[in-house]
């Protein structure tokens, strides 16, 4: 992904929205955080200096009304949701580096700071506002942004709010960002997003309120140049992004910054289309390398509510099936940037068919024919054919789709690159029909090296999928006994990791198959 002239090479900095406590994790959270670990693995897997982050967005009207509905002062709500969050990914195996909340000291001090330096910049003034604010997105909408006189997104109709406030001169950076975002065509991706926000800058800007009175709310981050007011709850949360890489210092922040790829639903393009580039601007600091944008998840065809009880939460489907079956199921089923629809009978086809009947089938038939023929002890290579090179060149080529499928936000086609790899194997296996031929003692030889050529194709899975299907990876790679960093890239090439006698253990199931 760091593939233009301001990415350093070899670091990459991945963040998910921050997720707001007004309700515990589900499918849609998932998906992002998720789709956000994958690319993480697969960077680190390369070597890249990665950093991953994530973590929970706790101030605002949505949570000070929430924490009144469930009885609780709004510190003490934030905190409970936010560790059901954290628990959930950590039960999940997420691997982000910080789990930050707006809540947290250094993200209070850095977003005064950048208000003080806006401010002192001229670029924060005080004024009177009446709109349209829906509480649910923390927004004003104009007349012409709403739906039949309706939030587009919550179907409710906004209250209408004057007060006095302050406001950021956003509209005075419209030319300047619209001259970056038509400069620079992957900054916003999938194109139809980046199509979106240069329709929305092609219309006038109007400045941001950025503040709230505290005679209205006081749960919030105190402005620093005006103690009767708190912050806008999006000119705070998005500044978490700068916080987390600032506070590994300044050279650290320096080389990661350039490589920041944010990843979100498209529920909250404008605030990070446009509200946080200008914010940057202002700030004097350099945008994004890229806007990753996903499209919602529908559950069954309907839209995911309490009320119609089909509310997907990622520790059920970890319970019920793995959480890889759950992985695979939404990296694969999904097209990132369009909508999607998650069926539970899909998933366990999925495992039935993918992954147990396929790749689990695989790794199985290959170590029981080790362990039959050889005691698990692995031959030398002694003679290479024309359907042995074959099977190399489709794993050679499966990693090369996988590179440029993740490059373009295709983890669905890099995934499908990998299967027809396995397929492959899975015909080589029939085609060279090694447990016929180890009945002819004159034959053993062309047997060790056929299960030599298996064995490879196993950790080549591994490699390929570990950041899709990080723990059926490595208990792969633990079958194969390969070494702590077995699975990094680059890494041996094809026929020297296993030396003749390397010892394989015997196979378990990797994926059970799903009796409906």
């Amino acid at each position: 992904m760091p593939t233009d002239d301001t990415a350093a090479p070899g670091r990459v900095y991945i963040t998910t929205p921050l997720y707001y406590v007004n309700a515990e994790p589900h499918l849609g959270s998932a998906y992002t955080i998720i789709i956000c670990d994958m690319m993480a693995r697969y960077y680190r897997q390369r070597g890249y200096d990665t950093f991953f982050l994530t973590g929970t967005d706790e101030h605002g009207d949505k949570i000070a009304q929430a924490a009144e509905a469930a009885g609780e002062e709004p510190q003490q709500y934030a905190d409970r949701i936010s560790a059901a969050f954290r628990d959930t990914w950590e039960q999940s195996g997420l691997t982000y580096d910080r789990f930050i909340r707006t809540t947290d000291a250094d993200h209070v001090r850095t977003v005064r700071e950048v208000l003080t330096r806006v401010h002192a910049a001229g670029d924060i003034y005080f004024g009177s506002y009446g709109g349209h604010y829906c509480t649910g997105c923390e927004r004003f909408y104009t007349e012409k942004e709403l739906t039949g006189g309706t939030c587009p997104d919550h179907r409710t109709v906004p209250e209408w709010i004057e007060e006095e406030n302050y406001f950021f001169k956003m509209g005075k950076y419209q030319e300047r960002l619209l001259a970056e975002i038509e400069s620079r065509p992957d900054m916003i991706r999938p194109e139809r997003y980046r199509n979106e926000v240069l329709a929305m800058l092609r219309e006038p800007l109007e400045d941001l309120c950025i503040s709230r009175p505290k005679s209205r709310l006081t749960w919030g981050i105190e402005l620093p140049f005006d103690e009767n007011f708190v912050t806008y709850v999006w000119f705070d949360a998005l500044i978490n992004y700068v916080t987390a890489v600032k506070e590994l210092g300044e050279e650290r922040f320096e080389a990661l910054w350039p490589t920041a790829n944010h990843f979100i639903a498209k529920d909250i393009l404008k605030p990070h289309a446009i509200f946080w580039p200008t914010m940057l601007m202002a700030a004097g600091l350099p945008s994004y390398q890229h806007l990753n944008v996903h499209g919602y998840w529908t559950v069954d065809g309907a839209k995911m509510s309490k009320s119609l009880g089909n509310v997907v939460r990622p520790l059920d489907m970890r319970d019920r099936y793995g959480m890889d079956s759950f992985r695979y199921m939404l990296l694969r089923e999904s097209v990132f940037g369009l909508d999607a629809d998650f069926r539970e009978e899909a998933l366990i086809t999925r495992v039935n068919a993918d992954l147990a009947n396929n790749v689990g089938n695989l790794v199985s038939r290959t170590l029981s024919m080790q362990q039959k023929y050889f005691q698990g002890e692995v031959q030398p290579r002694l003679d290479t054919r024309p359907e042995d090179a074959a099977l190399e060149q489709a794993f050679a080529d499966a990693a090369r789709a996988v590179d440029v499928h993740i490059a373009g936000l295709m983890p669905s086609r890099a995934l499908e690159a990998i299967w027809r790899a396995a397929d492959h194997a899975n015909k080589y296996i029939v085609e060279t029909a090694p447990f016929t031929l180890a009945k002819d003692p004159a034959s053993r030889p062309r047997v060790g090296t056929i299960l030599h050529n298996l064995v490879e194709v196993l950790r080549a899975i591994a490699q390929l999928t570990l950041p899709f299907i990080p723990e059926s990876a490595d208990r792969i790679a633990a079958m194969l006994n390969l070494p702590d960093d077995g699975l990094r890239l680059p890494s041996a090439p094809w026929g020297d990791a296993f030396a003749a006698g390397h010892r394989v253990e015997k196979p378990t199931t990797l994926f059970p198959r799903i009796e409906t």
